[in-house]
């Protein structure tokens, strides 16, 4: 952008009086169009953005505007275009817009070129044509850093609150340093604006819509207050009844220079719920920085408490007026707290059932309804409205990361809200909640496990719960007590884009693999949970999540995700409702709702939202199965309840759901919630019990004693204890599909060429829910690749590296293919929604070339399988890999034999996308692999004949205990793929893969019985 004045300004500024004056005539404009009037020693304004084409639509490096979404159909449609009543030239920006997450557009200016200096200007204004519509929209601005989308964010809002075109004037003192999202992790969070880079708009979400903009320009003087701000070192003072605080006053000023002018604040104490002279001795007065001041310098004022005679008192708040002349004041005024003590609640030593009696007799409806309420840390900002309205809960959704993304910055923003609990009556402490589903995923350098599904190929429950042990660790250390995880969907088709999230198709084995809970958890009773590497587990997605019909999606262009699962009463109670049964067992804390609709064929009710389905949520959930912990809702889950908001919010409540994930409505949901219970629609009864299942889950976890973060375990996050269990769950997972000639294991003198898309990339590896919510590939944390990991593992050897086989292959012994799928979430990932089962050109070159040329082995790393069969003949090996995390050193202990492989099949392995759903038990069954599927590179893999199958099927009879009945069903699955010799075929892969389900269901007979079927057939 040009920061020059253009020619003709004069007749551009009479232009637009002519056409506000047009504009009031015709009832285009209100009256109070135009911004303050100027003053006469004002700069001339400074364009911007006149939208007139001087600025194309482009992308980084180049200066240009560009849109952005967090789906498909999310960024908005720009266009210049010509209007009568522009507000200044001839072209305005239109757009149009119908955003079901996130969109808006940005304008950048050049990376390579200087950035501009804001810092003569009071503000930033623009035209914007109103629709009345009182929707909230948020302006950005792009301060310091490298260019505009590595650069410090600060935002503000405005209301579209009018019709026609309005003048909107945001003064730079408005903005605010954005907390949800920093792309850099901050340069210094102080707004510069010698070192602009742009700005961006947030678009309202909701219903289409369309929108104008015109003339976007810098004007004013800059204000004094961009010189120097008055900061405290806290909002909340929290001290013992008798005790003292000090608050810390302190002066910084933009580019840390000295304080230019004498900076004043004058204090006083007054106007909170403790009283003066008798819980405090009131002070008052002022303190001075001086001109020549050192930036940063600081002065404290001290507020002293006394001690009353009452024995038991709640907290009583102190606040701290200050009023600042010569600098920006602090944005809040601090509040001393005198802590609550004494009450009943607070005694560690009564039993949990006690303790929540008491606080829950003391509560407001406000109170309780601010406990059923959870918000997005960006939506609280610095975390005020903690306090203002009592919520209960704060979480982090995918990618919601403090700045920068370590482990320290993670506890040090989750006790900064805990803080903010301090300033309320009982100062219940916060529960915060992430979704680590294969590890700490949202943290930079943690240990990244397999995803749900290579787990479930592992069949190794112990090895479940250690995995569940160190995210539970990892998490804990900074700060997080509650983790939205596992997820015990039992996926029945593999286009559905959450399947990796699953354990697997069958629910024996997600049943097997719910030890999980306890890794999270400890104990089943709950004791374990205040220890300090533990967190609250969380089953998800009651239920039926992973039986949704093809195509029965609403949502967006989701095709599978948050559709309809259509099912028999006795289908659901032995595929998708069993997990669950057994997770109350384990003493699960909390329980999610899916967005799916649940159709049980014969109720004659038709689908109905899982978040409104009290006769699963209440009925068989908490009463028939006897769930004592809370169900939390998905995020903005209740929203899709048919019905305005507050139909929603008594809906779901009354369904059972009792703490609502409202992350950025937080504050209409505990408003409308107090309404529907005053107006008898929510009864206080149903209130009261969800507020006592929240409490006993937060007394549980220790959070009344010790509420902010114990950071004793934070040097084991990606520590190498934590990493070699994740390398075995990697090694574990990988399953050995074909291996022609034993080309497996590999041998540490060949030459080993190696090609494809996902052979050297942590972030296709580690796949969805990394670092973001999609995910995304590219260096995006630390770990190990499968070729860095080769390379590793043969270190004497020649391990070349061609990403897409241009490289010649003469001269090589063996090839490895890495290929599959790039990162995914959610219906993102759905088939159908721009994804399918296919490999991609590139990845099927690299296939065709490598195995053209020489041995090859083909590694899938992907979160479901993918359509190979057309290939199959000309591969030698081939392995799936699924999502190994970050430790590809455990790929390459299989790889080159320092373990063997014993991963098995948790999904069937489809020929064509046609067969889908396909599934273990179906009555017509011919899969590319069975279920339950996998070779071994055991050095003494089992042999025999029919009569050894029928030795060991005697012995099934008589077995007792788990681990041998399934050692006896391995021995014999081994014997019968072996006579397969990697020839599938229908007659045999039936009962092949039955077996395997009867095995993980404790029929070891039975499953012998199956095999002794599939052997004769093989």
């Amino acid at each position: 952008m040009r920061h020059v004045t253009p020619p003709h300004r004069n007749s551009r500024r009479r232009r637009a009086a002519l056409l506000a004056v047009s504009a009031l005539a015709a009832g285009l404009l209100p009256l109070t169009t135009a911004g303050p009037a100027a003053s006469a020693d004002d700069p001339a304004p400074v364009p911007v953005d006149r939208f007139e084409g001087e600025v194309p639509f482009a992308n980084q490096p180049a200066e240009g505007i560009f849109t952005w979404g967090g789906d498909t159909d999310d960024p908005p449609k720009l266009e210049l275009k010509e209007r009568t009543d522009a507000p200044e030239g001839a072209k305005v920006l239109e757009g149009s817009y119908d955003i079901s997450g996130y969109g808006g557009f940005s304008h950048d200016f050049a990376a390579d070129r200087p950035a501009h200096d804001w810092s003569a200007h009071r503000g930033i204004r623009f035209w914007w044509y109103g629709d009345g519509s009182g929707r909230t929209l948020t302006f950005e601005i792009k301060d310091g850093g490298a260019h505009g989308e590595a650069s410090e964010l600060w935002n503000t809002r405005f209301t579209d609150d009018f019709s026609g075109w309005k003048q909107i004037e945001l003064p730079f003192t408005q903005f605010a340093y954005r907390t949800d999202y920093q792309p850099v992790g901050g340069i210094d969070q102080v707004l510069g604006l010698d070192k602009m880079w742009g700005y961006a708009v947030t678009l309202p979400t909701g219903s289409k819509s369309q929108f104008a903009m015109d003339d976007v320009e810098l004007y004013g003087k800059a204000d004094p207050a961009l010189r120097a701000s008055v900061t405290t070192d806290a909002a909340v003072y929290p001290v013992k009844e008798g005790g003292s605080a000090k608050v810390r006053l302190s002066v910084t000023t933009t580019g840390n220079v000295p304080v230019a002018d004498d900076v004043t604040v004058a204090y006083a104490t007054g106007g909170g719920t403790a009283t003066a002279g008798k819980d405090y001795t009131p002070v008052s007065g002022k303190v001075t920085f001086p001109a020549g001041m050192a930036s940063g310098a600081t002065k404290t004022v001290t507020v002293a408490t006394t001690k009353d005679r009452e024995k038991a008192e709640s907290a009583e708040t102190i606040p701290l007026k200050l009023t600042v002349t010569g600098a920006k004041a602090p944005a809040e005024t601090p509040q001393v707290v005198v802590d609550a003590h004494g009450l009943p609640y607070l005694d560690a030593r009564l039993p949990v059932k006690k303790r929540v009696a008491d606080l829950v007799s003391r509560m407001s409806l406000a109170e309780k309804a601010g406990q059923m309420t959870q918000a997005e840390r960006g939506g609280v900002g610095t975390g005020g409205d903690v306090s203002s309205y009592d919520l209960g809960s704060l979480l982090s959704g995918g990618g919601s990361t403090p700045t920068p993304n370590t482990a320290a910055a993670w506890a040090k923003m989750i006790d900064g809200f805990q803080l903010r609990t301090r300033a309320t009556r009982f100062q219940i402490p916060l529960i915060y909640g992430v979704d680590a589903v294969h590890g700490h995923n949202n943290l930079t350098g943690a240990t990244i496990m397999p995803h749900n599904i290579g787990i479930g190929a592992t069949r190794d429950a112990a090895l479940a719960e250690r995995a569940g042990a160190v995210t539970a660790s990892e998490v804990r250390a900074t700060g997080v007590p509650w983790d939205f995880a596992p997820c015990l969907c039992v996926s029945r088709d593999e286009r559905w884009g959450r399947s990796y999230e699953s354990f697997g198709e069958d629910p024996a084995l997600v049943k097997k693999m719910e030890t999980m809970i306890q890794g999270f958890q400890g104990r089943a009773d709950g004791s374990d949970l205040d220890r300090d590497d533990k967190v609250l587990a969380t089953a998800k997605h009651f239920v039926g999540d992973g039986g949704t019909a093809y195509g029965s999606s609403t949502t967006g262009t989701y095709t599978v995700d948050q559709g309809v699962t259509t099912v028999t009463k006795q289908e659901l109670e032995a595929v998708h409702l069993a997990p669950f049964g057994d997770a109350v067992k384990r003493g699960v804390g909390t329980v999610m709702p899916s967005y799916s609709s649940l159709d049980v064929i014969g109720d004659g009710e038709g689908p109905v939202k899982m978040h409104a389905d009290a006769k699963m949520i209440n009925g068989e959930l908490k009463d028939r199965l006897g769930f004592e912990g809370f169900v939390i809702s998905d995020y903005n889950g209740i929203d899709q309840i048919p019905g305005d908001y507050k139909s929603d919010v008594r809906t779901s409540v009354n369904a059972g759901v009792d703490m609502v994930m409202a992350p950025y409505s937080y504050k209409e949901f505990r408003d409308d919630l107090v309404g529907e219970v005053e107006a008898g629609n929510v009864t206080g009864k149903r209130i009261d019990d969800a507020v006592s299942r929240i409490l006993t889950q937060k007394f549980r976890l220790g959070l009344f004693e010790r509420p902010y973060a114990d950071t004793s375990n934070a040097d084991r996050i990606g520590g190498s204890a934590h990493r070699a269990v994740a390398r075995q769950a990697a090694a574990e997972s990988q399953v050995l599909l074909k291996n022609d000639g034993n080309v497996l294991p590999l041998r540490k003198s060949q030459k080993v060429y190696v090609a494809g898309s996902n052979a050297d990339d942590i972030g296709n590896q580690t796949g969805g829910w990394t670092i973001t919510w999609q995910g995304s590939s590219g260096n995006i944390t630390d770990g190990t690749t499968v070729l860095q990991a080769m390379r590793k593992a043969a270190p004497d050897a020649t391990v070349a590296y061609s990403k897409d086989a241009s490289a010649p292959t003469d001269g090589y012994d063996v090839g490895v293919v890495v290929v599959g799928e790039t990162p995914y979430a959610e219906g993102i990932g759905d088939v159908g929604n721009g994804n399918d089962l296919e490999l991609t050109a590139a990845d099927k070159a690299a296939v065709d070339k490598v195995c053209g040329a020489m041995k090859c082995v083909v590694l899938m790393v992907s979160g479901r399988p993918q359509l190979i069969g057309d290939r199959l003949g000309g591969i030698d090996g081939l392995v799936a890999s699924w999502l190994p995390g970050t430790e590809g050193d455990g790929v390459a202990d299989v790889l080159y034999g320092r373990k063997p492989f014993t991963g098995q099949l948790p999904v069937t392995w489809p020929k064509s996308e046609s067969q889908l759903p396909i599934n273990v038990g179906d009555a017509a069954y011919d899969p590319q692999f069975p279920y339950g599927y996998g070779l071994t590179t055991r050095a003494e893999a089992p042999a025999g004949s029919e009569h050894t199958l029928q030795a060991l099927a005697r012995s099934a009879r008589h077995v007792h205990g788990a681990k041998a009945g399934q050692a006896l069903v391995t021995e014999a699955r081994l014997i019968v793929q072996k006579k397969a010799g990697g020839s599938v075929r229908q007659a045999w892969a039936k009962p092949f893969a039955e077996a395997d389900h009867l095995s993980l269901s404790g029929d070891y007979a039975g499953a012998l019985a199956k095999l002794i079927t599939a052997y004769r057939e093989a």
